[in-house]
């Protein structure tokens, strides 16, 4: 999906231009991640780190095709022998990786994740090597914990599907953004109506616990009917969960190319889509978990929500993730671009095991950013946060005294609500979630990322 790579004019705490600086699935955003002189070994990272209950998470990096919003860490299509020799390497780092965590103590895995990308590209049988991976180099019992899988429509193959659903996936998600074949083309997805409801078929038929659908709103020329119709055509199929976004447009993208300045009514527009889809879901039965998650309310519970993988804890194998201890956030190399994807990926492909066993680039978490972080993951949830948890998370201090600036000007905005055991952002502060995001941010991180290179 659409992510972010700085924030935008206004997240400097001055007062928000739009309400759409940044979507902050994670912080820091890996723009702010810098290479690190020492490549400090993993054993020497995790040795002090709790290992019972870690989230492990694999990235593909291959689509079939980019769509035109997309900036993910991905390229369109693999050589004869890639995806193979991909695997291969993905091996080679589980293998390291669950050396560098010891026997001392015993390691388990909470929850597991494969995503990209379309971890789907990959055929039927190299699933399952990439389920074996999961299982027996990393560690993982994929059947015992919540497994998600992200898949597109033109990939969600009835034996792909059944790979995963005998493997334990719990979850499965699919990229459909929408139903609307005029919209999807101005998004630069090009797909067919009948070719996502015969993919959803196969889904259902599977009987994977929980589908989730993937919608985006702001698309050119979408309307209230349009939108509303693209609602109603995921609806029909029940899903456990839907997830709504905002379309962005980012540099180095296909929409990118196309990008002008700031546009207020487009901003108007989105917010305008938000709340009807909003309020349209409300009324069928579905929770808001977030500005972009909705869970329908008699759906399976598949353990923690949204923003999940920013707990410390994780694992991430693969060229495009991210693993995080609690004093280091850590990953490879980062690009848009296809042509620094591709030699990344290739350079990925050729390094021996002995090449994963160090951390090459990321970020030290001090305390202060260790407050912001659970600050900012928190109030982006809508059950918000536990006040006397962060207390005990952080030496007994209150979000009030850390953070008195920001949280005052979220209530005078009258974006927060504070009834003394928890801080929740209100209906309003849910829908400006990418403009409260970004204004948590610190200013070294802030000026980490404005001096990234896109590359």
């Amino acid at each position: 999906m659409t992510t972010a790579t700085r924030p935008g004019p206004g997240a400097d705490g001055a007062g928000t231009t739009s309400p759409y600086q940044s979507y902050v699935y994670a912080y820091p955003h890996k723009t702010a991640y810098r290479e690190l002189p020492d490549r400090p070994r993993l054993d020497a990272l995790w040795a002090a780190e709790p290992k019972d209950a870690l989230s492990l998470y694999l990235h593909i990096p291959f689509c079939e095709i980019r769509c035109g919003f997309c900036n993910l860490f991905t390229r369109i299509g693999a050589p004869d022998g890639l995806t193979g020799a991909y695997l291969d390497a993905l091996e080679r780092q589980a293998t390291a990786v669950r050396e560098a965590l010891g026997e001392r103590e015993p390691v388990r895995f909470a929850t597991a994740a494969f995503g990209g990308g379309t971890p789907t590209f990959l055929t039927a049988a190299e699933l399952e090597r990439l389920c074996d991976i999961a299982e027996h180099r990393a560690g993982a019992d994929l059947r015992a914990v919540p497994l998600s899988v992200e898949a597109s429509p033109a990939t969600a193959t009835a034996d792909r599907l059944q790979v995963l659903a005998e493997r334990g996936t719990t979850r499965l998600s699919l990229g459909v953004q929408s139903f609307d074949d005029t919209e999807a083309r101005a998004a630069v997805r090009p797909q067919r109506r009948a070719d996502v409801e015969a993919a959803l078929g196969r889904v259902r038929d599977a009987r994977i616990p929980v589908l989730n659908i993937d919608l985006i709103y702001g698309i050119d020329g979408q309307t209230e009917r349009t939108w509303l119709r693209s609602l109603d055509a995921a609806l029909a199929w029940r899903p456990e969960e839907l997830y709504l976004y905002p379309l962005y447009i980012r540099p180095l993208t296909g929409l990118g190319r196309r990008a002008g300045d700031p546009d207020p009514a487009w901003d108007d527009q989105r917010l305008r889509l938000y709340r009807l889809g909003r309020d349209h879901l409300l009324a069928h039965g579905y929770r808001q978990q977030s500005m972009r998650m909705f869970r329908r309310a008699d759906a399976p519970s598949q353990g923690a929500d949204d923003y999940a993988c920013q707990t410390d804890g994780m694992i991430g194998l693969g060229c495009g993730a991210r693993s995080y201890t609690a004093g280091l956030h850590y990953s490879f190399d980062y690009a848009v671009g296809m042509h620094e994807i591709r030699g990344i990926v290739d350079d990925y492909v050729s390094r021996p095991a002995a090449d994963f066993a160090r951390a090459e680039y990321g970020r030290r978490i001090d305390t202060d950013e260790a407050r912001r972080r659970h600050l900012l993951q928190s109030l982006l949830q809508a059950e918000g946060l536990d006040v006397a948890d962060y207390r005990a998370r952080f030496g007994g201090r209150t979000p009030r005294e850390d953070f008195p600036a920001e949280l005052s000007r979220f209530a005078d905005r009258g974006w927060l609500a504070d009834d003394g055991p928890r801080l929740r952002l209100t209906p309003e502060g849910l829908a400006h979630s990418d403009a409260v995001g970004p204004e948590l941010f610190s200013p070294a991180v802030r000026a980490a990322m404005a001096a990234y290179e896109r590359k």
